[in-house]
């Protein structure tokens, strides 16, 4: 009975250790996988050129901001930004070296936007926006001029410019208090009527419609 005892014991005890390797197991498995979909759900946000948020982002995240500030009635401001005669760009340079002109862009509005809720995307082709929650007509100013104040530091070539020797971008700003009933497409729209509206007047410039 003793020796049965002692077996029984033994074998309680090796059943023990093995449900916690399997537990251990299970539970590195499971965090992997996690972090597996956390990678995923970050790459399908991201635009693949230039790794700033893309155009679901930036929809997704229109929306939501939408939503909230209707709440709390405070502002939502949107910079939409183009790039001066970039197929002209394209033409004089070559379409990698366009690819290469986006990723700067990219850069450098990501670091001349430090607004820490404002969310920098590529809306398409060579054309970006910034959404700006909880930040007035003044904020969405001042972000579209340190914009065009570091592009012009960062110089970068563009001999296809009827405008300069280096690129340049005009930029379309709209702000408004989100309404449930209303879209945020109008805000869209807004910013894109003044966009139109900097290009009518020369480029390298921006516009603001409220």
């Amino acid at each position: 009975m003793k020796d049965q005892n002692l077996e029984l014991q033994k074998l309680n005890y090796q059943l023990e250790q093995l449900v916690d390797k399997q537990g251990a197991l299970i539970t590195e498995r499971t965090s992997e996988l996690e972090e597996a979909n956390h990678q995923l759900q970050r790459l399908a946000n991201l635009d693949g050129l230039t790794q700033i948020a893309n155009r679901r982002q930036f929809d997704e995240y229109l929306h939501q901001q939408w939503q909230k500030l209707a709440q709390t009635q405070k502002s939502l401001s949107l910079v939409l930004c183009d790039v001066d005669y970039f197929k002209s760009y394209n033409d004089v340079y070559g379409h990698l070296a366009g690819d290469d002109c986006l990723r700067s862009l990219a850069q450098v509005m990501r670091e001349a936007v430090t607004i820490s809720e404002a969310l920098v995307a590529r809306y398409g082709g060579e054309e970006f926006a910034i959404i700006l929650p909880s930040q007035e007509i003044e904020t969405a100013v001042r972000v579209a001029v340190d914009v065009q104040f570091a592009l012009k530091k960062r110089r970068i070539d563009h001999q296809g410019s009827h405008l300069s020797y280096y690129l340049t971008v005009s930029l379309g700003i709209s702000s408004t208090i989100p309404q449930l009933e209303k879209s945020p497409a109008q805000l869209i729209n807004s910013a894109d009527r003044a966009l139109y509206e900097a290009k009518k007047q020369g480029r390298d410039r921006f516009c603001a419609y409220v």
